[in-house]
């Protein structure tokens, strides 16, 4: 049954209890360094930079006091569309991308096929941004209630919302998002054991193991986005029956507060991210 067991490598979406200075953190201050870091990790281009990047989101798992083994594990399903993705920038991006702090020089090329040190570049880097945005995100929702980052994403956003943003409804719709990725995994996990239970062969082994699988996964998709539909379909009938009505005049049970310790993770995010962002040009390597 370990072939079945997908809920426990997602780790987005999973609020891990605890009491660390990140999970006593306001949710705005977690959002706003959140956002910090991301523009960091997306307009960092060398190894250098990245390897900072990637030290610096696993001191936060630390401070977090989150099992580093249970961050990786979220890893696990991404690894089949990481692999496909280097594959496809190392043979065929060769010579749309640049290498930062080098000339390009052709390594391999044979037809088509035409490796540069850019590519390679690309996919180091590209492996770095992922690994670092999971955890980011992970370490976000793993020390955050759904409930708390509903209020802070509407608290932050409820400036925009003199121009017509519509800031409660924008946070909602990104809470639930949120929601459904371990009701999918959950959901997933059923659909497979049933269809194992009724003869299907679904933990194949073989010399074709990645085209079985692929075919496996078609014949889930089916099910498990019909099972989406209906979860959503009784979640807008829920809200109905308990006159649910978005938009201004809403009022908050919850009331949030910096303290001083926000304060200063705030600023830290911030001159890390404008640090970052400034000698993102000078970096080494």
């Amino acid at each position: 049954m370990e072939d079945f067991e997908f809920l426990r490598h997602i780790t987005i979406g999973q609020y891990l209890p605890g009491d660390s200075i990140i999970h006593r953190l306001d949710p705005r201050t977690k959002l706003s360094v959140f956002l910090f870091i991301t523009a960091a990790v997306t307009f960092s281009i060398s190894y250098s930079a990245n390897i900072v990047l990637v030290l610096v989101t696993l001191s936060l798992v630390l401070l977090s006091r989150v099992s580093l083994r249970y961050v990786f594990s979220g890893l696990k399903p991404a690894l089949p569309l990481i692999i496909v993705l280097a594959i496809l920038q190392l043979l065929f991006y060769g010579d749309a991308f640049t290498p930062y702090g080098m000339a390009t020089r052709t390594i391999f090329k044979w037809g088509w096929i035409h490796i540069t040190n850019g590519s390679v570049q690309l996919v180091i880097v590209s492996a770095l941004r992922f690994v670092e945005l999971l955890f980011l995100t992970s370490l976000l929702t793993n020390t955050t209630t759904l409930t708390d980052i509903t209020h802070g994403m509407e608290n932050m956003l409820r400036p925009f919302s003199r121009i017509g943003v519509p800031s409660h409804e924008l946070s909602l719709v990104a809470t639930i998002a949120l929601r459904f990725v371990p009701l999918l995994a959950e959901q997933l996990e059923i659909i497979m054991k049933a269809q194992a239970s009724r003869g299907a062969d679904i933990a194949h082994k073989g010399k074709l193991q990645f085209v079985t699988t692929a075919r496996q996964v078609a014949a889930l998709i089916v099910p498990l986005f019909i099972d989406a539909l209906r979860r959503a379909e009784d979640l807008i009938l829920a809200m109905q029956a308990r006159c649910y009505i978005g938009g201004r005049g809403r009022s908050s049970l919850v009331r949030l507060k910096f303290v001083r310790v926000d304060y200063l993770a705030y600023v830290l995010g911030l001159l890390f991210s404008v640090a970052m962002l400034t000698f993102r040009n000078r970096f080494p390597f």
